[in-house]
């Protein structure tokens, strides 16, 4: 299926993105009719976004001034959409400086406009100012404590500088706001075994990341029972509790106990199952089966052959 302008495409792959920018020349002849809708400015703003990933500025500046037009300058999802184009534009270190003082003086005269306030954020981070990213997010938050979004974003700047437990708490804070979200279980799991492995990390420490992700992964496939990344973290964690001989014990704190051997044994080989399933429907590209990231598919099967399954 064609990707569609009315999505946005943040997530898209490459090949996806440069299709909706290609689309730029049609769109931009068109004028503007008298009836608008909701659809034609949500086309503009993701041709835009689009025609950015795949470094078309001109059509994205276009775009930018459609949208300029209709809501003002002064509209702050339009400041922040304008900040991104200037950042875009910026051909060096100096000039992405120059942007950050206009977020700046944005935010001096009004602290509450959180599109620049993300935007800010995200430049730093893209600056490589990593911290003072991740201190801009913990005042943020102390502003909108709900934003599920940021606790994410912070999430993966805690562990980007290593810091798992940090990054834990904040994710842990995604899922009291969405405790459903699989793909949140899911990454949780996935940070609680690195946190596992991590060198110093041993002992009843250990058990306690481990026994909580093999809880997190378990319950991310409850929630979706053909999500990969949750089969995947499930199978990674079950093949070291059970190379590691692993035998019911509480952990430190008392919280979580790990299941029997013959449990562990058990969700080993539903992993095994699904996985091998997943890989060989993907890889024939049977109906029902294509939704999957080709490169996850590869890093599944790679799985599977280490441990001696051929799919």
């Amino acid at each position: 299926m064609a990707p569609s302008l009315l999505y946005n495409p943040a997530k898209l792959p490459p090949s996806a993105a440069l299709q909706l920018a290609q689309q730029a020349p049609i769109v931009l002849q068109q004028s503007l009719s008298g009836t608008e809708t909701v659809d034609q400015w949500a086309t503009y703003e993701n041709l835009l976004l689009s025609c950015l990933r795949t470094g078309d500025d001109e059509a994205a500046a276009k775009c930018m001034d459609r949208l300029e037009e209709r809501f003002g300058a002064d509209n702050e999802r339009v400041m922040a959409l304008r900040g991104l184009l200037s950042e875009a534009q910026a051909e060096n270190n100096g000039e992405l400086e120059a942007v950050l003082k206009q977020y700046d003086a944005i935010l001096e005269g009004n602290n509450t406009n959180i599109p620049i306030t993300k935007r800010r954020i995200a430049l730093l981070r893209s600056m490589g100012r990593v911290s003072d990213a991740a201190s801009a997010l913990v005042q943020f938050l102390d502003f909108s404590p709900t934003d599920a979004e940021a606790w994410s974003e912070l999430s993966d700047l805690y562990f980007s500088q290593g810091l798992y437990s940090q990054a834990i708490y904040a994710l842990e804070e995604v899922l009291l706001l969405s405790p459903n979200a699989w793909n949140i279980h899911a990454r949780l799991g996935e940070l609680q075994y690195m946190a596992a492995t991590t060198s110093g990390n041993g002992g009843g420490s250990q058990q306690k990341y481990l026994a909580e992700a093999l809880k997190r992964f378990a319950r991310s496939i409850e929630l979706c029972d053909d999500y990969l990344r949750g089969y995947y973290g499930l199978k990674l964690v079950t093949t070291r509790l059970l190379k590691e001989q692993a035998k019911q014990a509480k952990t430190d704190e008392g919280e979580f106990t790990l299941p029997e051997p013959r449990t562990i044994q058990r969700l080993d080989e539903l992993a095994t199952a699904k996985l091998s399933e997943i890989v060989r429907h993907s890889s024939l590209k049977d109906r029902g089966w294509r939704g999957y990231d080709e490169r996850e598919v590869a890093a599944a099967r790679e799985l599977l052959s280490q441990n001696g399954i051929e799919r």
